[in-house]
């Protein structure tokens, strides 16, 4: 088992008897060195050496857990993820639902009681998402039935152009019957329907299937974090009890400062896509209102609210984030999609290199590499929901790192004396 002993770091050079010197302070440069001492934070900039809070006695791992059973732990850990299967994201996203919105339910028990509460977290998360929906499909579904009023119209519009067209042609001898073909596109395409249609029904049932799935899942997971919310106090008492013990304080409680990093992930998540979507909305306004793109002020708190949901898919939200705007445009004038498509590169370019970099290095204080890492590795395990929890979970293990870190003391292994001179 595991012994605890006093860290050196706290107990400071010892006094010396009387008529005898005092004992050499420590050299700053030593890992040891006391907490908070300047000179010590000077030489580690990367925040590599631990820090353990005043009175706090670090946990001595003894070398054959280190040899033994850490190694058993992981590979156990490993093969019990594997047998899991399905089980393991509904856990760690139902985990993440919970750890979000316990700030939240915290804010709401000052006033009532907890389980009432956690009723009215979650329905301020649905009435704030149902804003956001009417945001986004309340114009676009106007938009459609404008759109299906007018397919008459649209339909003469393009009957006379392609008769135009294949006018031009006949009078300069060109053999293309435009007609003709678009005629015989539509009877290929009616056969093709006819003779896939056993495969279209097939693939209806997969979908119905996948989507009957996806259903039980996310009750599964939406039951499952309102649990952790209800027994979070229980919980919060059964991991300090598992982790090194703190100093009883706020500052080293580990619980809560799993809290804070998340909601420092939160936070910065939260403010890059206000950010991005602000700055997707005034531009589209700004070219409605110059000329450059007609239909951007009107549909430019659409733009800029859908670009912002969007942000939250990881690699993929900036790309489809940009394509209403882009069809739009495209629909109404080509020059106008190409201007449209020139700012959607120029903005790309500007959060990734600039909004970014900057938002999550004070949020999530992680670094790029392994937030590149962390979401590879979340979509290669689960797909988009593996990438979507995939930052969460890197904060919430890196915040577990930093707590063992300062906590635990591995024993040094015994050094072989020097070989002799031949």
């Amino acid at each position: 088992m595991a012994t605890r002993l006093p860290d050196p770091s706290l107990t400071g050079p010892p006094a010396g008897r009387a008529g005898e010197p005092a004992a050499p302070e420590r050299d700053s440069a030593d890992p040891t060195a006391a907490v908070g001492d300047p000179v010590a934070a000077a030489d580690d900039p990367a925040g590599l050496v631990p820090h353990p809070a005043p009175g706090v006695e670090r946990v001595i791992v003894p070398r054959w857990i280190q040899a033994v059973l850490l190694p058993l732990a992981l590979l156990g850990l490993y093969a019990l993820a594997r047998a899991s299967g399905p089980v393991v994201p509904i856990i760690v996203i139902a985990a993440v639902i919970a750890l979000i919105l316990n700030p939240l339910v915290k804010r709401f028990s000052r006033r009532m009681p907890r389980g009432l509460a956690i009723a009215a977290a979650y329905l301020s998360v649905l009435v704030l998402f149902a804003v956001i929906a009417v945001i986004i499909f309340n114009p676009v579904a106007g938009e459609i039935n404008h759109f299906a009023n007018n397919v008459p119209a649209l339909t003469k519009k393009a009957n006379r152009e392609l008769n135009a067209i294949q006018t031009w042609l006949d009078h300069r001898g060109i053999k293309v019957h435009l007609r003709r073909q678009g005629q015989t596109a539509l009877d290929t395409l009616q056969k093709q329907v006819l003779k896939q249609s056993n495969s279209i029904v097939s693939f209806s049932k997969s979908v119905l299937t996948t989507l009957f799935t996806l259903s039980i899942d996310g009750l599964l997971t939406l039951v499952l974090s309102i649990y952790l919310l209800v027994y979070a106090r229980p919980i919060g008492e059964l991991v300090r009890r598992v982790m090194p013990p703190g100093s009883g304080t706020a500052a080293d409680d580990f619980p809560l400062l799993v809290q804070r990093a998340l909601t420092g992930y939160v936070r910065g998540q939260l403010l890059f896509t206000l950010i991005m979507g602000a700055s997707v909305a005034a531009v589209m306004w700004l070219f409605g209102t110059l000329g450059i793109f007609p239909d951007g002020a009107r549909f430019a708190l659409f733009f800029g609210a859908f670009y912002g949901l969007m942000e939250f898919v990881p690699y993929v939200g900036p790309i489809i984030g940009a394509i209403p705007p882009l069809a739009v445009a495209l629909f109404s004038d080509p020059l106008s999609a190409l201007w449209v498509l020139i700012v959607f590169i120029v903005l790309q370019q500007l959060e990734g290199h600039l909004v970014a970099p900057q938002v999550f290095r004070i949020s999530l204080r992680i670094n790029p590499i392994l937030v590149i890492v962390a979401l590879l590795v979340g979509d290669q395990l689960w797909g988009i929901a593996g990438a979507l929890v995939a930052l969460p979970v890197a904060t919430v293990i890196r915040q577990t790192a930093l707590y063992l870190r300062d906590h635990l003391a591995l024993e040094p292994w015994a050094r072989l004396p020097p070989a002799p001179p031949r």
